[in-house]
């Protein structure tokens, strides 16, 4: 049994047989009487017990739980005098039973004590790590957990607390975990925004100069990003570098989308920020995803807009070209803008036209496209 708790609970057996022997010194001297010291010796090899105590040597015994004949004494120590001490077992008839009853309850107490110790030491320094368990049973509404040489309780209130994966801190841990630089200082971690499952935005830098914390972070061919999102079950993962300046570390967390503009509101903390329409669906993201996370990591409101500025340019040319086209021909200006969006921008493009395309693109009869089509030659005629 000692061997087995040994192995199994990692309780060393010496521990367990002080507290067996100081459980049958109490429950001998209740049998034995208050003998002088009085002792208890187990053999660890055949689990032997044996009460012993020191008696007084005399002439004439008028203790017995204290004193010892001398004849008897010289038994056990032939060269001792009258005054002297010898040890003499004293080993009741019934100490078998007393004893595995008492045993039993000495070594349950004392594991039980002993686990507690160890559960302590093992965990006291680690409030805050992640730690790796097995869902073995459910308790009433409490999850228990197996640690390996302990279990854990997780109550129902601390379920997406305590034991959680949607947490950012999970991510951070990873990281620290994964990467030696962080771990050890080298580069810090300065934000994480996440919305679990989905997408992590985390923003690190390093005081070394020397040192890329977003390389190092993303490792030898994205070895180390690549673990951490497999942990993560492929969840996106950006890594960007931090700036204290507003600008450059909004537009390191809009990647990889590219800004066209950004406008700073100091008073309200808000950016207006504006795109080529190209990259707006990228930059706000599958339902907002993106501009979500910019804003908790930068802690900047973050509003996305199209870039416009480029769209009215090519209106302005449109309607100009549309305008040059319908002063020159006899034709409205909707029908000039119709020929401009067809690629017929000006008159010496439409010299190239037939009747036929005139009549297809502007949905006029073939009389009022060969009055049109005539009335391009004659103005390249004077021109």
């Amino acid at each position: 049994m000692l061997d087995y708790l040994e192995r199994e609970r990692g309780i060393k057996r010496e521990i367990l047989l002080e507290a067996v022997s100081n459980a049958l010194l109490s429950a001998s001297k209740k049998s034995v009487g208050a003998s002088r010291d009085l002792r208890i010796d187990i053999n660890p090899k055949t689990g032997e017990i044996r009460a012993l105590a020191n008696l007084v040597v005399a002439d004439q015994v008028g203790n017995p739980q204290d004193e010892i004949e001398l004849s008897k004494a010289r038994k056990i120590k032939p060269d001792v005098n009258v005054g002297e001490t010898v040890e003499v077992e004293v080993t009741p008839r019934n100490f078998g039973r007393i004893a595995a009853q008492t045993a039993k309850q000495a070594m349950m107490q004392r594991i039980r004590q002993v686990e507690k110790e160890m559960i302590y030491e093992e965990f006291k320094d680690r409030a805050g790590e992640i730690v790796s368990g097995t869902v073995r049973r459910f308790d009433r509404s409490d999850v228990i957990l197996d640690l390996g040489k302990f279990e854990a309780i997780m109550p129902q209130r601390e379920r997406v607390v305590v034991v959680s994966r949607s947490h950012p801190n999970f991510v951070r841990r990873l990281f620290e975990l994964e990467v030696s630089e962080i771990a050890d200082g080298t580069v810090e971690i300065r934000g994480i925004a996440r919305e679990g499952g989905y997408r992590t935005k985390i923003a690190v830098w390093s005081a070394n100069e020397k040192v890329d914390p977003v390389g190092a972070c993303v490792g030898m061919r994205g070895s180390r990003v690549k673990n951490i999102v497999r942990e993560l079950n492929n969840e996106k993962v950006d890594i960007i570098r931090w700036s204290s300046d507003p600008k450059e570390y909004v537009l390191e967390a809009l990647k990889p989308a590219k800004v066209k503009n950004l406008v700073f509101d100091t008073e309200k903390k808000s950016v207006q920020i504006s795109v080529d329409e190209d990259q707006l669906s990228l930059a706000i993201g599958k339902k907002g995803q993106n501009a979500r996370l910019t804003a908790r990591l930068t802690g900047w409101e973050v509003n996305i807009g199209k870039d416009i500025s480029a769209t009215t340019a090519v209106e302005q040319k449109v309607a100009q070209a549309a305008q040059t086209l319908a002063s020159a021909l006899p034709i409205t200006e909707e029908q000039a803008l119709t020929l401009v969006k067809s690629g017929f921008t000006n008159l010496e493009g439409l010299r190239d036209a037939d009747v036929q395309d005139l009549v297809d693109i502007l949905a006029v009869d073939e009389t009022k496209a060969r009055e049109i089509h005539e009335a391009v030659h004659k103005k390249e005629l004077v021109q």
